[in-house]
């Protein structure tokens, strides 16, 4: 019998564009999680292969701004959300976010070499600046703390691949001062796409510069939209994707009015094509809209987890939740007063919670007033994750909170702990 070559080629070409959704997909995924991006990146050869696929979905969905080179990618990701104070990076303030922008700022007019002594000299100069000074801002390297503020800003200029080390060790710099130092080369693609502002923070004259922070975050986002209908449906639709594909809910009673009956109207449509490009599954709610990841990997803030601060952060969502059920069952609403905890309460749940648990949790966690610090760490992830509102002293389970139930744990090794 002859092969029936056509039924063949049908077979490798449904192959071969199951293939090309995977890593478009992929290449989605990883642009989200990272979308300042080095070659070294294991789906950076997907995303130079999807680039042009990459930049109409982006700028269709989203009106995200994708630049791809043979030296890097970055996404041009801007939040929809500048109101919320639980983004940035881990371990940063407002002095290290200036002493990360003074760097970036000496790395742009360095050599293609640097070393850790040489930025850490240069970095004063800038910060001589009056508008700085007047804010009482200095930085010298005399102290030990003063560097390894900038040691911590440099791993995370190493982590973004802005710097490459080629020599020396970060922490014998903090501990020995003169006595040691480390050399990098500087990428200057990366350290190029750095920023992702509309308008650079250099372009204002000094009588037009914005004065209070949120005027400056503002300026840095402030996007053209065209005076139409179209227009600003269409800045609607990207302020609601960014969302939906940066945050892990949205509720409608967080929308203005104009947002809200646009994505009433549409979010069931506007789901199905993020979910399609991005593999997360929607889930709608009377309440809002949540995009989960069931991979758990498109995310830097995880739920569940391993760990002793996951097991805790666990622990106090299905303490709240159960309290949230019990009480809209008694025809609370969503919004009552009364769903309030105290923060204290949920500190007196852990320190319960630690004589059930506490042989299989950290050392640290175990001591005496370990559950303050727990429950602050599991209602700071909660919050990140949106599933709780911190009220002062009190808290306020969102509606989303009702996902999580904790069921019996399963206990496979005695000999083995929550790390």
């Amino acid at each position: 019998m002859t092969p029936d070559r056509s039924t063949d080629s049908r077979a490798i070409g449904e192959q071969q564009r199951r293939f090309q959704r995977e890593e478009f997909r992929g290449a989605v995924r990883a642009l989200l999680m990272t979308p300042l991006m080095k070659p070294a990146h294991e789906e950076f050869g997907a995303v130079r292969r999807q680039a042009e696929a990459l930049r109409d979905w982006f700028s269709r969905e989203t009106g995200w701004a994708l630049q791809v080179e043979r030296d890097g990618a970055r996404l041009y990701k801007r939040p929809a959300n500048l109101d919320d104070a639980t983004r940035g990076l881990a371990g940063y303030d407002r002095r290290r976010y200036v002493l990360l922008c003074l760097a970036s700022a000496v790395l742009e007019r360095a050599d293609p070499q640097i070393t850790l002594r040489l930025l850490g000299e240069r970095i004063p100069e800038l910060a001589a600046d009056p508008a700085l000074a007047a804010l009482g801002y200095t930085f010298t390297l005399e102290t030990q703390h003063a560097r390894r503020e900038l040691v911590a800003v440099c791993r995370t200029l190493l982590s973004l691949g802005v710097l490459q080390r080629v020599a020396g060790d970060e922490e014998a710099f903090v501990q020995a001062g003169d006595q040691a130092d480390a050399l990098y080369d500087v990428q200057r693609r990366l350290l190029a796409g750095l920023l992702a502002a509309v308008r650079g923070p250099s372009t204002w004259a000094p009588e037009q510069a914005p004065r209070s922070l949120d005027q400056r975050l503002r300026s840095l986002v402030d996007e053209h939209v065209a005076d139409s209908d179209e227009g600003r449906r269409t800045a609607l639709r990207h302020a609601l994707a960014r969302r939906l594909l940066d945050d892990p809910v949205i509720y409608l009673d967080q929308l203005e009015p104009d947002s809200r009956g646009y994505f009433v109207n549409q979010r069931g449509a506007m789901a199905s094509r993020l979910c399609d490009a991005s593999g997360l599954v929607a889930e709608q709610r009377a309440e809002g809209l949540a995009l989960a990841d069931e991979a758990g990997s498109l995310t830097d803030v995880a739920m569940p987890a391993e760990g002793t601060e996951a097991h805790a952060t666990l622990l106090v969502a299905e303490f709240l939740a159960t309290r949230q059920r019990q009480r809209r069952k008694n025809g609370t609403t969503a919004t009552d007063s009364s769903l309030e905890v105290h923060e204290q309460d949920v500190v007196a749940f852990l320190g319960d919670a630690k004589q059930r648990f506490g042989r299989y949790w950290r050392k640290s966690a175990r001591e005496p007033g370990g559950e303050r610090e727990l429950a602050f760490l599991a209602l700071d992830r909660l919050e990140k994750l949106q599933l709780v509102e911190r009220l002062s002293a009190f808290v306020r389970p969102r509606p989303a909170l009702s996902r999580f139930a904790l069921g019996e744990a399963e206990i496979r090794d005695s000999r083995m702990g929550l790390a």
